[in-house]
């Protein structure tokens, strides 16, 4: 996976992600880039679980973060200082390419119409629930927008140029959203931001319910340094979650599950918008032991 011509680094952040992890690896190898190749660099924050050792088999150089110093942006710049590619190529743990072009597709819109950070679709998988496919509809659509508008983006499935991060790096005081929050410096700086249609991945979450409120609790409380104008009261979360509900229980009786996945659908909204609740209204200084239930949910 390396050679003198690095086109792209591949920096997969990782806990205890050995799960899918060799699905992961065995979609990488299949990736071509013409005469050029690629890495993969791995930093992970003290997993357990036989990660690393996947990681070292597959060829991949490890960077290794302690738990203390874990934040989402802090873990990719050591990632980003540790590559050596033009491109900076950033997928989950648990995310599978679903092609053997996906990085091609992915890096192809990069250095184009002031074109510096690009995303690829997301695709949900078996073992997604059911109103987790509904959001990667809406988010990740089947059309391209090279470039699009707005500076929506996410690391889950994302590129960006090596030589942009050198000059704006991710903020490391985020408790998420480091994506965004880069996204909008660089849209504000006069560059532009590519959604790929044609690069995806499948995202594969299997959180607990609690797991699910924690994520979109700490999503919310950097979303307002990001986004400081949006508010979410209480009207609006009862409002979000029922709406949410309704919408989805709609789609259920169209895709003939809606028995199956009813209550489902029920705890997974209640829990994504009661979270976007608590994070949007949370103004407390977090203490370390607090920022850890949010980094390391258990």
């Amino acid at each position: 996976m390396t050679g003198d011509n690095i086109a792209a680094s591949i920096v997969i952040r990782t806990l205890n992600e050995a799960r899918w992890l060799d699905e992961v690896f065995d979609a990488l190898k299949t990736q071509t880039l013409d005469d050029q190749t690629f890495e993969v660099v791995l930093v992970d924050s003290g997993s357990t679980d036989g990660t690393l050792d996947i990681a070292r088999r597959n060829g991949a150089r490890i960077v290794e973060i302690k738990k203390s110093e874990f934040t989402f942006g802090r873990s990719l710049n050591r990632g980003c200082d540790a590559a050596r590619g033009q491109a900076l190529v950033f997928i989950s743990g648990h995310c599978i390419p679903t092609h053997d072009r996906w990085l091609a597709h992915l890096i192809a819109p990069l250095g184009r119409d002031r074109i510096t950070y690009a995303y690829g679709r997301q695709l949900g998988h078996d073992v997604s629930k059911f109103s987790e496919h509904a959001l990667f509809k809406k988010y990740f659509p089947s059309t391209s927008a090279v470039p699009q508008e707005g500076f929506f983006i996410n690391n889950a499935n994302a590129a960006l140029l090596k030589s942009t991060w050198s000059d704006f790096r991710f903020d490391e005081d985020l408790t998420g959203l480091e994506d965004m929050e880069l996204g909008k410096r660089l849209v504000n700086a006069g560059d532009r931001i590519a959604y790929v249609a044609d690069a995806p991945v499948i995202h594969i979450h299997e959180e607990s319910w609690p797991k699910v409120k924690t994520r979109y609790e700490r999503e919310a409380i950097a979303l307002q340094a990001i986004m400081p104008e949006v508010h979410v009261g209480f009207g609006d979360f009862l409002r979000y979650t029922t709406s949410g509900i309704l919408f989805d229980w709609a789609e259920a009786i169209n895709q003939k599950v809606f028995w199956k996945q009813a209550s489902n659908i029920v705890m997974f909204r209640t829990m994504q918008f009661w979270g976007t609740y608590r994070g949007n209204n949370d103004h407390r200084r977090m203490s370390q032991a607090r920022k850890e239930a949010y980094f390391y949910p258990r």
